[in-house]
C-alpha cells in the first residue's frame, strides 16, 4: 500500500472515536450560523484533545487517554441510504486528484525506473469518509452516541425552559418507538447543558446569572458557558483570522450536495450507478469495449469531475470568531470530555465490570439459566437449522453477551487495549457457541485489532481472526461493508509489519463485482503492495495497475482510471509487450480525450501507430478511425495557426534525396541525350569519386593549374552517402526535387491527399558586391517567390515502402530551408472479399470525411564527427544541410546529344559520330569543355581547320579519314609521303596542359540563349575487348561572373561494347649493311611487322585488309616495304596472320640536318599505302588518337617510372649518373607504328566498311611490341619512411646494354678467284667498317684472334687467318663511322666465315670493368675460288 499521512495506530484511533450528538435551539442554530457553520461544525477542528486524559479501571489502576478525540455530529433521525453513501464516496474519490507538486516516489527495480506517487490522498479520503458514513449496528457500539450535548442561548426568554424541551426531544428521540436512529450506547445517555453567548447581542452579565443557576441546577460538570461571535464587523474587514474549518467541511459540502440533489430520484441515481455493473463480463484487457454506459454519469458528476472543489455558500468560515473565541472553544472541548465524558465512560465501565466479576464462578449452565430469569431468551426470527445466518440470531439489549461486549467498546474507545482484548475475546467465544455469526465476526475483528494496539505487544497481531472475520462478514452475513472495513484495518496492520505479499492478497481477496469503486481502490492498494515488497514485484504492480484502471473507468473516475493506466505503461514501455502496450495507449487516448486532454490523447495515439504493432488489421484499422476522429476533434477545436505532427505514414528522413535540375529532353529519333544525374541511378561511391576527380581536373586546367581554395565540387543529388556539410547551390528558375520514403507500418492502407512540401524563404541578392542581409523570412503561403508541386493523391497499401517526389520552382535569388511535407492523412477503404489491394480514386477515398491535415517534419541527423580529440571521446554530429540550399542567380544550362553514336566497336574501329550543343537557358554559355579518364577514346578534330577532313557524305561507306587514290601501292620509296606535325596542333604537347581535357570549338566561344550547335566527333574503339563505360564530363561557364556559381557540369556515360578485330607486334632490328645512299648515311633499321585477325567472326566480320601502315616520331621514319614485289595480298581472314617488312631510315629536316627529340618537338608522319588509297595519317582523326594514345601512355609512365613529357628537354652532361642514360639511349627506337585496316562486315544482308587503326610503340631494339595493351601490374605498397634516406647508388648499365655501342660491318668481295696451283697463299682485302651509335666517345678494341673451335662451324666453313696486326685499339667519337683495313689470308679454295673477329667497347674515360662485347654480326661468308 502507498504511503499515509497518519501511522497505523492513529488510524485505528481515529477510526473508532467516541459519538457525542448535538441538538440545538433554532436562537443557538442561528448564531453558530453567523459563521456559516452549524454547532457540530464550529467543534470539529477542536475536537482533538491536545492533553492527556485520565481515569480509572475497575482495578483501580489510572488509564491515560493520549490524543484522544471525539465526533460531534447533529441529530439525524433517519439511517443514511446506501445509494447516497456510494455517490458520496464517488464524489469524495473524485474530487480527491494527485496534485501536480505531490511528491513522487522513485523505484528502481532491475531495469525499470518507476515514477510512483508516494501518497494516495483519495485512497484515505475515501478510507475516512467510509468509515464515517458507516450505518450504526446492533451487534456493535463503538458508533453509537455517548453524549448528547444540548445547545441553547443565553438571548432566550427562558434558557432553563429550553434546556428541558431539548432534554425531553433528546429523551423522545432514543426511547421512543418512532425513531430508530441515531444508536445510544446506553440507556442513561449523558446530557450536556451548553449556555450559548453571542458576545456582539447580549449581556454578559445575564449570561452568567443563567450559567450560574444552570450549575445549582445539572452541576458544576454537566454545563458550560460558551461565549463566541467577540468578532465585530469592522475588525473583521482589518483582521486576517486563520481558518481552520476548510480543510474539515469539504466533505460536509459533498454530503449536502447529495442530500440536495432532488433533481434526480432515487431510481435515476440506483441506474446510473449499477450502470457500469451490466458490463462486469467484458474483460478488462478488451480493446474495443466502449465507454459510452458511463456518459449518465459523467453528466451528473460534471461539476466534480474536473477535480475542481465545490464551492460553499460563502467563501469563509467562523468570521465573527477571534482568536480568543478558538480558545474558548477549544477550552470548551477539554471541559466537555475530562469532567464529562471521561467520567461518564468510567462509571459505566465499573458497572459493567461488576456484572462480569457476579459472573465468574457460577457455572455455564447456573449463569445460563440466570440468563433466561433476568435477561429473557434468545429470539430466533427463523427456523433452527439457519442458525449461522447473521439475521437468524438477535440479542435483547440486556443480555449478558452484549453487555460484555459494551463493555469491551467501551475500553477500546479510551485506549484500554488490555481489558477491551479480554473483554472480546470472551465475548467471542459466547458469540461462537450461540452461532451468532454477526457478533463474532465483530468480536473478533475488534479483537485483533485491540491485541495490535496494546502497549508493549504482549501478543503476535492476530492475522487469522481478521481472515476469519472477513469471510463471515462476506460469506456468511453477506455485508460487504463490514468485510471491506475488516479489510481495510487488516491490510493497514499487515502493511504496517511489512508483509506486503499478505496484504495484497487480502486486498484482492476483497474485490468483487457489486461495486466498481471499492475494487479499483483496493486493486490500485495491492499494486503498492507489491511494488513495496522486499524485492519489488514490477510486472504484479503493472497488471493490477491496469486492472485497478478499468474499474476505476467502470466506477466513472476517468482521471484515476487514466492516472493508473501511466504508472502501468512505465513498465510495459519499450519491453517487447507490444499487445499490452497498444492496449494501454488505446485507454490512455480515449480516457484522456473523453477529460479534454487532446494533446495526450493524440500522443498516446500516436505511440499505437508509430510502433510496430502486431495487432490484426482490423484492430490497427480501429485504431487509426479513432486516432482521425480525435485529431479532428483537437484539430477543430485548437484555434493555432500551426498545424501538428502526424504520426502516419513514417517518413525515413536519413533517406531523403534532393535533386537540383530540370527534366532533360529524352531521346529524340537518333539523338541521345547525355545520362547526366537522375534520381533513377543509384549511389556509387567510387564513381561519384571518379566525377569528383575529373572536375577538378578540369577547373585546375581553368585556373593555371590551381585548384581554388573555394572549390565546391558540384553534387546534382544529394542523399546520406553524399558530402552535405556544405550548402548546395540551385539555381533560380530550375526545379529542385525532394524524394521522401514514406513507410506504412500498418496492415491497413493509407491515403495521403494534398501532398506538398513545407519550406521557409528568406530573400537575399547575391549579386551586390558583398551579398544583401537577408530579408524577413516567408514559407509557404507566397507562391509567387517558389512553386510548390501538390500531388492530389498519394496511396500507401499496407505495410508498403513507397517515395514521392515533390518539386519546388524557385523564382526569386536567396536562402531555402525545406522543412518537411504536409499532408491530408485518410484511412482508405477496407478490401473486398476477395482480399485485392485498394485501387485509389479521387472523390472515393474520404467520402465519410474522416481525414486530418498535419505535417511531419524532415529532421536529418548529419554524420558523426570524428577528426579532433574531443570529438573522438564524445559523441557529437555535424550539420546535414541538403535540404538547405541557396538560390543563385541565373546560370547556364547545356543539354547534350549524340547523334549517330556507336554502342558496339571492334577494338581500335574508328567511327564519327555529331554531338548538339544546345543552350536551354536564357543566359550565354562560354568555355565548353570536356574531359575524360579515357582521352585516348574519342577526338573532337584537330586545332587547325585545314588539317580537318570535310564531313563525309551520306554513304555507308564513307571513310572518317582524309584519302589521296594513288592508283598503286607505295612500295618504292619515292610513294613514301612525309608529313610533319607539332602535337600542338592536336591539343597535345602544351604547357600545362592534360591529356584528358579538351576544349570544344564554339562559334565565337559562346553559345547564346536558346541556340544549339553540331559538331562532329570521332570515336576509336578500345584496345582491349569488353564492355567499356567512359565517362564524359562537360565543363561550362557563364559570361556573367556570380559570387556563389563559377561554373556548371554535364555528365554522360556511354557504355561501349569492344570486340576483338586485330593483334599488330612489331619488331626493330638493326641493319648491318652500310648505307649507300645519302639518306641512308645516318643510320637504318629493319621493322618486322606481325599481325594477326584474331577475330572470331563476332558482330559478323569476314575479313580485314590491310590498308596502310604509317610511322610517326621524332627520330625515325619508315622508308620503304621490303616485302617481295609479288606478295601484295593483305587479306586476313578468321585466324589468319601475316607478317610485313619495312625499312626506317632516321628524319631529316629540310635542311638535311638531323633532328632528335632533344631538339625538337615536330613529328614526322610517314605513310606506306598498301592499296590503291592513301590514308593522310598526319590529319584528324589518325593523327588526334595517335597523339592521344602517346599522351596517356606518357602519363601513364611519368607517373610510374618519372617518363619523359611532350616538349623540350634538358640538356646532356658526361657525368657518371647520365652514363646510363646515354648508353639506354643507343637502344631507343621511339618509333611508332600506325596500322591502318578495313573491315568488311554483313549486316542486315548489306555489306559494310569498318575502318580502324592499331598502334604499336616500339623502344628499343630487338624487343618486341604489341598492339593489345598489357595489364597494368598492381604496385607494391611502398612503406612510409620518416628518415632522410642516403642518395641512391649510381646505376651502371647493363651488359646488354653496352653491347649496342658499336656496330660492325664487313666488305669484301663474295667471290674470289685465285690460282693456288701457282700462289700457295691467297690475301684478300677487307674493309671493317666501324659506327659509334651512341653521342659519347667510345674506346674501341677489335680482337681478330678470335677463331671458331666448334666443330660444326670448321665442317662447314674452312678455316683462315688474319695477316698484319691482329688487335687494334681505336677511339671513336660520337656517331663516328671509321673504317680499318684488314687482309685474311686462305691456303686453299673453298667457303669460309670471315665474322671471326671480336669487338669491345667501352664508354670513354670509364675503367675497363665497364667493357662488353659488342653484338657478333651476321656470319659474313666469302668463296675462294681456285683457278
Amino acid at each position: 500500500m502507498a504511503q499515509c499521512v497518519q501511522s497505523v495506530q492513529e488510524f485505528i484511533q481515529d477510526s473508532f472515536v467516541p459519538m457525542v450528538a448535538v441538538l440545538c435551539s433554532e436562537d443557538a442554530d442561528r448564531v453558530t450560523r453567523k459563521n456559516n457553520l452549524n454547532f457540530s461544525e464550529l467543534l470539529r477542528p477542536f475536537c482533538r484533545l491536545t492533553s492527556e486524559g485520565h481515569l480509572r479501571d475497575p482495578s483501580n489502576q489510572i488509564q491515560v487517554v493520549k490524543n484522544l478525540k471525539i465526533c460531534v455530529s447533529n441529530i439525524v433521525t433517519e439511517p443514511p441510504q446506501q445509494v447516497v453513501t456510494r455517490r458520496l464516496l464517488s464524489e469524495v474519490v473524485s474530487a480527491s486528484q494527485p496534485a501536480e507538486s505531490s511528491v513522487a516516489n522513485v523505484i528502481t527495480a532491475g531495469d525499470y525506473d518507476l515514477n510512483i506517487s508516494a501518497t494516495t490522498p483519495w485512497f484515505e479520503t475515501y478510507r475516512e469518509t467510509f468509515l464515517q458514513s458507516m450505518p450504526a449496528s446492533d451487534h456493535e457500539f463503538l458508533n453509537h452516541c455517548l453524549a448528547c450535548m444540548l445547545v441553547a442561548t443565553s438571548h432566550e426568554n427562558a434558557p432553563v425552559e429550553q434546556f428541558q424541551k431539548l432534554s425531553q426531544e433528546q429523551h423522545r428521540i432514543q426511547h421512543g418507538s418512532e425513531c430508530t436512529y441515531p444508536k445510544w450506547f446506553i440507556p442513561n445517555t449523558l446530557k450536556y447543558y451548553v449556555l450559548l453567548h453571542d458576545m456582539g447581542e447580549g449581556e454578559e452579565q445575564r449570561a452568567e446569572s443563567i450559567y450560574e443557576d444552570m450549575k445549582q441546577r445539572y452541576g458544576t460538570q454537566g454545563c458550560y458557558l460558551l461565549k463566541i461571535n467577540s468578532r465585530t464587523s469592522v475588525q473583521s474587514s482589518n483582521e486576517q483570522i486563520p481558518d481552520p474549518w476548510s480543510q474539515y467541511l469539504h466533505k460536509s459540502n459533498f454530503q449536502n450536495q447529495v442530500y440536495d440533489a432532488t433533481n434526480y430520484t432515487l431510481s435515476s441515481v440506483l441506474s446510473l450507478i449499477d450502470a457500469p455493473c451490466k458490463t462486469c463480463n467484458d474483460h478488462p484487457l478488451r480493446l474495443d469495449q466502449t465507454s459510452a454506459h458511463m456518459d449518465g454519469i459523467d453528466a451528473l458528476r460534471a461539476p466534480v469531475s474536473d477535480g475542481k472543489k465545490v464551492p460553499s455558500a460563502s467563501s469563509t468560515h467562523g468570521a465573527c470568531l477571534t482568536l480568543n473565541d478558538h480558545d474558548r472553544i477549544r477550552q470548551f472541548i477539554q471541559e466537555f470530555t475530562f469532567r464529562g465524558l471521561l467520567p461518564h465512560i468510567e462509571k459505566n465501565i465499573r458497572q459493567l465490570n461488576d456484572q462480569l466479576v457476579s459472573r465468574k464462578g457460577l457455572s455455564r449452565s447456573l449463569f445460563s439459566a440466570t440468563k433466561k430469569w433476568f435477561g429473557g431468551g434468545k429470539v430466533p426470527e427463523k427456523s433452527i437449522s439457519e442458525l449461522k445466518n447473521t439475521s437468524g440470531l438477535l440479542y435483547p439489549p440486556e443480555a449478558p453477551e452484549l453487555q460484555i461486549r459494551k463493555m469491551a467498546d467501551l475500553c477500546f474507545l479510551v485506549q484500554h487495549y488490555d481489558l477491551a482484548y479480554s473483554c472480546y475475546h470472551t465475548a467471542k467465544k459466547d458469540f461462537l457457541n450461540d452461532q451468532a455469526m454477526l457478533y463474532a465476526a465483530g468480536a473478533l475483528e475488534m479483537a485483533a485489532v485491540s491485541a495490535f494496539l496494546q502497549p508493549g505487544a504482549p501478543r503476535p497481531y492476530p492475522a487469522h481472526y481478521m481472515d476469519t472475520a472477513i469471510q463471515t462478514y462476506r460469506d456468511v452475513c453477506k455485508n460487504m461493508v463490514l468485510a471491506e472495513r475488516c479489510a481495510l484495518l487488516s491490510a493497514e496492520i499487515l502493511k504496517s509489519q511489512a508483509k506486503y505479499s499478505e496484504a495484497a492478497t487480502l486486498l484482492i481477496k476483497m474485490t468483487s463485482e457489486d461495486s466498481d469503486l471499492r475494487s479499483a481502490l483496493l486493486l490500485e492498494q495491492a499494486a503498492h503492495c507489491f511494488i513495496n515488497t522486499r524485492s519489488p514485484m514490477v510486472r504484479k504492480f503493472a497488471f493490477h495497475m491496469i486492472l485497478a484502471g478499468h474499474r476505476f473507468s467502470k466506477a466513472g473516475q476517468k482521471r484515476h482510471a487514466l492516472r493508473c493506466y501511466c504508472q502501468a505503461m512505465q513498465v510495459y514501455r519499450g519491453k517487447g509487450w507490444s499487445l499490452a502496450e497498444d492496449h494501454i495507449n488505446f485507454i490512455i487516448g480515449r480516457q484522456s480525450f473523453t477529460l479534454r486532454q487532446p494533446e495526450n490523447a493524440v500522443s498516446a495515439f500516436r505511440h499505437i501507430l508509430l510502433n510496430d504493432s502486431k495487432q490484426a488489421a482490423s484492430q490497427q484499422g480501429a485504431f487509426l478511425r479513432e486516432y482521425l476522429y480525435v485529431y479532428k476533434n483537437v484539430s477543430q477545436a485548437s484555434a493555432e495557426a500551426s498545424l501538428p505532427q502526424l504520426p502516419l505514414p513514417c517518413i525515413q528522413s536519413s533517406a531523403t534525396r534532393v535533386f537540383f535540375g530540370h527534366d532533360r529532353r529524352l531521346a529524340e529519333g537518333e539523338k541521345q541525350a547525355a545520362s547526366h544525374v537522375s534520381l533513377d541511378q543509384e549511389y556509387d561511391r567510387e564513381l561519384s569519386q571518379q566525377w569528383r576527380e575529373l572536375e577538378e581536373q578540369v577547373v585546375a586546367i581553368v585556373n593555371r593549374g590551381v585548384l581554388p581554395v573555394t572549390f565546391q565540387p558540384t553534387q546534382y543529388c544529394l542523399n546520406s552517402q553524399t558530402d552535405n556539410m556544405r550548402f548546395p547551390l540551385a539555381v533560380v528558375e530550375e526545379p529542385i526535387i525532394v524524394e521522401v520514403v514514406f513507410r506504412n507500418p500498418l496492415k491497413v492502407s493509407l491515403v495521403l491527399t494534398d501532398l506538398s512540401l513545407l519550406w521557409k524563404f528568406a530573400l537575399k541578392e547575391f549579386t551586390l558586391p558583398h551579398g544583401s542581409e537577408a530579408s524577413e523570412i516567408v514559407s509557404n503561403e507566397k507562391d509567387d517567390l517558389i512553386t510548390t508541386e501538390v500531388i492530389s493523391e498519394f496511396c500507401m497499401n499496407p505495410e508498403e515502402t513507397k517515395v514521392a517526389r515533390l518539386k519546388l520552382l524557385p523564382h526569386q535569388t536567396g536562402e531555402l530551408h525545406i522543412r518537411g511535407v504536409v499532408y491530408n492523412l485518410g484511412a482508405a477503404p477496407s478490401p473486398g472479399d476477395d482480399g485485392t489491394k485498394i485501387l485509389c480514386s479521387s472523390g472515393s477515398v474520404f467520402s465519410d470525411g474522416m481525414f486530418v491535415r498535419g505535417r511531419q517534419d524532415l529532421e536529418i541527423q548529419g554524420p558523426r564527427l570524428n577528426s579532433t580529440k574531443e570529438e573522438k571521446t564524445s559523441v557529437r554530429h555535424g550539420p546535414d544541410r541538403r535540404l538547405d540550399p541557396i538560390i543563385t542567380p541565373p546560370m547556364p544550362l547545356l543539354e547534350v546529344f549524340f547523334i549517330n553514336f556507336p554502342t558496339a566497336l571492334l577494338c581500335g574501329e574508328i567511327r564519327k559520330a555529331y554531338v548538339e550543343f544546345a543552350n536551354v537557358s536564357k543566359v550565354p554559355l562560354t568555355g565548353l569543355r570536356v574531359v575524360s579518364k579515357r582521352p585516348e577514346f574519342f577526338t573532337f578534330g584537330s586545332h587547325t581547320s585545314a588539317l580537318t577532313p570535310l564531313s563525309p557524305g551520306a554513304s555507308e561507306n564513307c571513310s572518317a579519314y582524309k584519302t589521296v587514290v594513288t592508283g598503286s601501292s607505295s612500295s618504292s620509296s619515292s610513294a613514301v609521303a612525309t608529313t610533319l606535325v607539332s602535337p600542338l596542333d592536336f591539343g597535345a604537347g602544351g604547357n600545362g596542359s592534360q591529356p584528358g581535357v579538351v576544349d570544344i570549338p564554339l562559334p565565337d566561344s559562346v553559345l547564346q540563349p536558346g541556340a544549339s550547335i553540331q559538331l562532329p566527333m570521332w570515336l576509336r574503339g578500345p584496345d582491349r575487348e569488353g564492355v567499356h563505360e567512359i565517362n564524359f564530363l562537360f565543363y561550362y561557364e557563364s559570361t556573367e561572373k556570380t559570387s556563389k556559381m563559377s561554373h556548371r557540369v554535364l555528365r554522360h556515360t556511354a557504355i561501349i561494347c569492344a570486340s576483338r578485330s586485330l593483334s599488330v607486334r612489331a619488331t626493330a632490328c638493326r641493319s648491318n649493311t652500310l648505307p649507300e645512299r645519302s639518306m641512308e648515311r645516318d643510320g637504318s633499321m629493319l621493322v618486322f611487322v606481325d599481325v594477326e585477325n584474331i577475330n572470331t567472326n563476332e558482330a559478323g566480320v569476314r575479313e580485314f585488309h590491310i590498308v596502310q601502315v604509317s610511322s610517326c616520331s621524332k627520330q625515325w621514319r619508315l622508308h620503304s616495304c621490303i616485302n617481295p614485289v609479288g606478295d601484295k595480298d593483305s587479306k586476313l581472314t578468321s585466324r589468319e596472320r601475316g607478317k610485313l617488312c619495312f625499312r626506317a631510315i632516321k628524319c631529316r629536316n629540310q635542311e638535311g640536318r638531323l633532328f632528335y627529340i632533344q631538339c625538337s618537338a615536330v613529328y614526322t608522319f610517314a605513310d606506306i599505302n598498301l592499296g590503291n588509297e592513301q590514308i593522310i595519317s598526319s590529319t584528324t582523326p589518325c593523327a588526334d588518337f595517335f597523339f592521344r594514345r602517346c599522351q596517356t601512355t606518357e602519363l601513364k609512365k611519368g607517373f610510374t617510372t618519372g617518363g619523359v613529357s611532350f616538349g623540350q628537354s634538358g640538356s646532356l652532361s658526361d657525368s657518371e649518373g647520365d652514363i646510363a642514360s646515354v648508353v639506354r639511349k643507343c637502344s631507343e627506337v621511339d618509333l611508332n607504328i600506325v596500322v591502318l585496316w578495313k573491315a568488311y562486315v554483313v549486316e542486315d544482308n548489306k555489306q559494310l566498311i569498318l575502318e580502324g587503326q592499331l598502334h604499336v610503340a616500339l623502344q628499343t631494339i630487338g624487343k618486341e611490341a604489341c598492339s593489345l595493351s598489357q595489364k597494368e601490374e598492381a604496385q607494391e605498397m611502398v612503406l612510409l619512411k620518416f628518415r632522410p634516406e642516403l642518395p641512391p647508388p649510381l646505376v651502371r648499365p647493363s651488359t646488354e646494354q653496352l653491347s649496342h655501342l658499336i656496330k660492325t660491318n664487313l666488305h669484301y668481295p663474295e667471290s674470289y678467284d685465285h690460282p693456288f696451283p701457282q700462289k700457295s697463299l691467297c690475301m684478300v682485302p677487307v674493309t671493317l667498317t666501324l659506327s659509334n651509335c651512341s653521342m659519347v666517345d667510345v674506346d674501341v678494341v677489335i680482337d681478330l684472334r678470335h677463331k671458331a673451335t666448334s666443330p660444326e662451324t670448321l665442317e662447314i666453313h674452312g678455316s683462315f687467318t688474319w695477316l698484319g696486326q691482329t688487335q687494334y685499339k681505336l677511339p671513336l667519337k660520337a656517331q663516328e663511322v671509321h673504317k680499318l683495313q684488314l687482309t685474311a689470308c686462305f691456303i686453299h679454295a673453298g667457303v669460309y666465315n670471315l665474322g671471326t673477329h671480336r669487338v669491345f667497347a667501352k664508354i670513354a674515360n670509364q675503367d675497363s670493368t665497364c667493357e662488353a662485347s659488342q653484338q657478333s654480326s651476321m656470319p659474313a661468308l666469302i668463296v675462294v675460288n681456285s683457278i
